[in-house]
């Protein structure tokens, strides 16, 4: 019985790592092609998302190896936008519709270890006036500086995360306009938890070790967070994330609204639904979310999933539009 169980754990194993596209060098130059996707027969959008509208949603193929794994996502003063990911790679890219531009990628250089766990991006942050992103690391718990060209300046492991796990780290970073950080654990606050998440403000540039207080955030019933962007109005958007079936992996998403002014050290933080990621729609592994205004009263929300390199997910962008307004 137990040779019979431990060969079938090898063969799901074996199975796992096959399915994986091959982790080879990022070429210096990637390609994509935008494919047009449409939701469902019959389905109408605007019952799962409120008061966004869904003006596209677009599958980037590509055959570039390397390509894929995008975890995060930054508006560009250029109207690109930039992707980075699990692995430390970079996607910069037009959006669909304009004219092809200066795409750029490439592997940031964040450690000189290969290793997943030192590479592994999950979140980042721009301050739009210097040009200096800041990343969030899963697996060391650790925030990395870059200049406005990309180059490593500081890299530190702040106390208050250090704890926050392997897996489960810094999955949600975004830098307020008055330049305090707000970070969001992935993992939720206990085995019996599904809505409320560890979360930090530091209250300065993280590699400056300012000070920093813990809260606690609340979102939707068993989603976590996976991205958030600030508005012009200062509140946040928040793109959370579930999976609901584990081999093919399918997921669900949500997006959520809370506004910074009423964080409170020690306290919960509670954050609204506003749009549902459905089945319904052409939907994955959505984890970076950037926000664009467009005039006084229009916002463009694009939405990046992260396929994990798996050949049975897919690198899926979606482009949503809200006036801020109708938003609770």
């Amino acid at each position: 019985m137990h040779r019979s169980i431990a060969l079938l754990l090898l063969i799901l194993l074996a199975a796992v790592t096959w399915l994986r596209s091959p982790r080879a060098p990022r070429l210096a130059q990637m390609t994509f092609d935008y494919v047009a996707l449409t939701p469902r027969p019959g389905t109408d959008p605007q019952y799962h998302l409120g008061a966004f509208r869904l003006e596209g949603a677009w599958h980037m193929a590509s055959r570039s190896r390397g390509f894929g794994g995008y975890s995060t996502l930054l508006a560009m003063p250029d109207g690109q936008l930039l992707a980075v990911g699990d692995s430390g790679g970079y996607l910069r890219f037009t959006l669909p519709g304009q004219k092809p531009g200066a795409l750029a990628s490439g592997s940031l250089d964040i450690s000189r270890w290969n290793d997943k766990a030192d590479r592994d991006v999950e979140s980042a942050t721009r301050d739009p006036r210097t040009g200096t992103i800041w990343l969030g690391m899963e697996g060391s718990n650790s925030i990395v500086r870059l200049g406005p060209e990309l180059n490593v300046e500081a890299k530190v492991r702040p106390g208050a995360i250090r704890r926050w796990g392997v897996n489960s780290g810094p999955e949600a970073m975004t830098r307020l306009a008055d330049g305090r950080f707000v970070l969001l654990r992935e993992a939720f606050k206990g085995r019996l938890e599904d809505r409320r998440h560890d979360a930090v403000v530091f209250e300065g540039d993280p590699a400056t070790r300012p000070k920093s207080w813990h809260f606690t955030f609340d979102g939707p019933k068993g989603f976590s967070p996976t991205d958030m962007t600030q508005l012009p109005d200062g509140r946040l958007l928040i793109l959370m994330r579930r999976l609901v079936w584990p081999m093919p992996q399918r997921f669900a998403g949500r997006i959520a609204i809370a506004d910074p002014v009423e964080i409170r050290p020690g306290a919960i933080w509670h954050a609204r639904e506003v749009a549902r990621i459905a089945s319904s729609l052409p939907v994955d592994n959505f984890e970076g979310l950037a926000a664009v205004p467009q005039g006084k009263d229009r916002l463009t929300v694009w939405l990046i999933s992260d396929d994990n390199f798996s050949d049975f997910q897919r690198t899926l962008l979606w482009k949503l539009t809200v006036d801020p307004r109708d938003l609770p």
